[in-house]
């Protein structure tokens, strides 16, 4: 009896360490998550420089330096969803040429 008292109590020990592994893992993608929305968020100093027709071609320091904040998964990431929308849209995929 001793035996199965001593496996509940382990699986059951299992069990919390699993939830509290998922809990942990699960804010630390909603703070990255969040970090990076901030991060793409400074970079709206950079739009006189990229909106087409844009006068200004040369980022000012502003813009560089929120670029540079920015990290390269966030920055990549954001890119790759952004270019799968028109299709989850049900629209024609984007074709962009060289410029």
């Amino acid at each position: 009896m001793e035996v199965i008292k001593s496996v509940a109590s382990l699986s059951s020990q299992a069990a919390a360490i699993l939830v509290l592994l998922t809990v942990v893992a699960v804010q630390t993608q909603t703070a990255k998550a969040q970090s990076c929305s901030t991060e793409l968020t400074n970079l709206n100093v950079c739009a006189p420089f990229v909106v087409p027709g844009a006068t200004q071609t040369n980022p000012s320091p502003d813009c560089c330096a929120a670029l540079q904040s920015v990290q390269h998964d966030c920055l990549c990431s954001t890119l790759s969803i952004a270019s799968r929308l028109p299709s989850q849209c049900n629209l024609p995929p984007l074709t962009c040429g060289n410029r």
